[in-house]
This record gives C-alpha cells, sequence and structure tokens, in this order.
C-alpha cells in the first residue's frame, strides 16, 4: 500500500474525480484549421477500397509487442513492450521501449521508458515538437505515466500520472488539449496541457473530463491527431461464433473532438502474410501522398517485425 500511496502523491487522480462534464475543448474555443488533407482522403475510403501493397521492410532486430508509431522525416518511432519471460505469468517485470528506426529497417536509437511495474507503453503521437506516450501496468484499469520525449534533443520528460490504463495517448497543438483512451478504449480521456503544466508539483487535482466509448466495434490500439479537430484511431476486435474459429477485424475511427462522436469509421481488410494477424492488430500511421493517395504504415507482428506499406486511392 505504501507504494500505490507515492504513487498517487505524485499526482495521481482516482477515477471519481472525473465527471462526464462538456469536453474541454468546447470550455476552451479556438479557431480551428479545416480539415486535413488526410482526413478528407480517408473520409473517401470504404470497405470496398482496394489497398495495394507498396513495401515490406523487415526489422533487423528484435521489436518484441509493438504498440503505437509515428513517421518524423524518413524514420520511424516505434512503442513495445518486453516482458521478463520468467515473470510472462502476471507481466509483473518487463521493459517499455521506444525505437527510432531507419527507413531501412535499421534500429538507430532506442529509448527505455517507464517506472517498476508501470512499462506498458501505449499508442503514440507526434505533435510537431514531441512524442507523447503513456507506460502503465500491463493490465486494464491500472496506473500510466504520462512522457513528453523529444526526438531531436532524445529527452524524456514526466508530464504527470494517471489512475487507469491509457493504452493510447495523443496532444492536439491547436488546442493544447491531450486525447487519451483507456485498455479497451472504452472511456476516452481529455486534459487541458496548460492546466496540467500550472499545476505541475503541487497536490491539486488535473481539470479532465471523460465519456464512455459509444463505438464498439473495435478496440483502439493507436492514435494520430490529424487536424481540424479531428482524431484517427486505428484498432482491432476478434468475435467468435461457438464452435467456430474467431475472427479478427481491423479498422479505422475519426473522432470529432469538439462533438465527441465518431464520424467517419471503416473496417480495413488486410492481413500480415506472415502470421495472419490483423494490420491494425498493432501500430498504424497514416499519411496523405498527393492529392488522391493515402499511405499506411503497418507493424502488426511481434518479435520479427515487418513494416507493411500500402497504398489507397481516395474516391
Amino acid at each position: 500500500m505504501a507504494s500505490r500511496r507515492n504513487f498517487l502523491k505524485s499526482g495521481l487522480l482516482p477515477l471519481s474525480l472525473l465527471t462526464l462534464a462538456p469536453a474541454l475543448v468546447r470550455a476552451n474555443p479556438t479557431t480551428l484549421p479545416s480539415q486535413s488533407l488526410l482526413s478528407q482522403l480517408l473520409k473517401s475510403v470504404t470497405r470496398n477500397t482496394v489497398w495495394k501493397e507498396m513495401a515490406s521492410i523487415p526489422f533487423s532486430f528484435s521489436s518484441h509487442h509493438c504498440q503505437g508509431m509515428v513517421k518524423i522525416g524518413e524514420d520511424y518511432w516505434v512503442s513495445s513492450v518486453e516482458v521478463i519471460p520468467e515473470f510472462a505469468g502476471d507481466r509483473s517485470h518487463g521493459k517499455g521501449h521506444l525505437f527510432q528506426v531507419s527507413a531501412t529497417g535499421q534500429l538507430l536509437t532506442s529509448l527505455e521508458l517507464g517506472e517498476g511495474p508501470l512499462y506498458h507503453p501505449s499508442g503514440i503521437d507526434f505533435d510537431g515538437s514531441y512524442i507523447w506516450i503513456a507506460l502503465a501496468a500491463y493490465k486494464p484499469n491500472s496506473q500510466s505515466i504520462i512522457y513528453q520525449v523529444d526526438p531531436f534533443k532524445m529527452t524524456v520528460k514526466e508530464i504527470f500520472r494517471w489512475e487507469d490504463h491509457l493504452g493510447a495517448i495523443a496532444r492536439n497543438p491547436d488546442t493544447q488539449i491531450l486525447h487519451g483512451a483507456s485498455w479497451g478504449s472504452r472511456r476516452l480521456y481529455q486534459w487541458d496541457s496548460k492546466a496540467i503544466e500550472k499545476k505541475r508539483g503541487s497536490s491539486e487535482a488535473i481539470p479532465s473530463t471523460n465519456q464512455l466509448n459509444p463505438s464498439s466495434y473495435i478496440d483502439y490500439q493507436d492514435n494520430q491527431y490529424l487536424g481540424g479537430g479531428e482524431m484517427l484511431y486505428s484498432g482491432v476486435a476478434t468475435y467468435k461464433k461457438p464452435g467456430e474459429p474467431a475472427f479478427s477485424l481491423g479498422g479505422l475511427e475519426i473522432w470529432d473532438v469538439l462533438q465527441g462522436q465518431v464520424v467517419h469509421q471503416v473496417p480495413v481488410p488486410l492481413w500480415s502474410p506472415k502470421t495472419g494477424r490483423v494490420m491494425t492488430q498493432n501500430p498504424c500511421f497514416l499519411e496523405a501522398a498527393g492529392l488522391n493517395k493515402v499511405l499506411a504504415y503497418f507493424l502488426p507482428d511481434d518479435n520479427d517485425s515487418t513494416l507493411y506499406v500500402y497504398e489507397a486511392l481516395a474516391r
């Protein structure tokens, strides 16, 4: 109990302090840019869209269980969890990694993040200056530390702690609001990063809101701020008919964070040729390529990972 009390003193908040108040972004109005090109292209993607494989890039190192990915310049930054084998039964010990990987799959940098049992990294995002990542205990309804990583200076800064497992986190640079999703993404959170900075080192509660996720056909694994007040989530869910093999469905969802609702969702019918895993099982990053193409980067497999690059043409 002592270690838990010490964790709470570091800025952790119990879920009882959360309310279903209006979203922080509504309380902090700002002029948002119009929809991004990537958002417009993704909204033209349907279940009938043809995805064409453009490249498959094997990683030259053991990548463990990858969680989130962003592309900065020509390099990929990937979060990954490593469970210490002798503690695999209870997942009590492990390491959280943030890898910098070259365009050819070579490991350039490896940062180890986390603290004690809080080693499971989240889906990640890059806000133009920093990578945002949460490290949590490897179980739902647990605890998280949220970090800000400078990928240029290779510095890591703890921002705050939270009383839940955060499986994805991103910062909207237009409003300075942080958006997070719980394990399984059944709870969606928002925090004002300006208010967090003001309360650093104090015992005051960090302002926050949360809402239950009304969309449930997939669980979110990774996230990406699109611009224009919209968040992109990628993920997967497994369905099983009694007596039949399980079936996994991957997909994408775009959220309007001002309205607090999904504005576009689409399945991604792609599977790893090595393992049969859904492409959106783990990390996913998307970008616009010209005025009518979407490039998607997937890392579905563990340990011996291959980065798959696909192209989709907008209608």
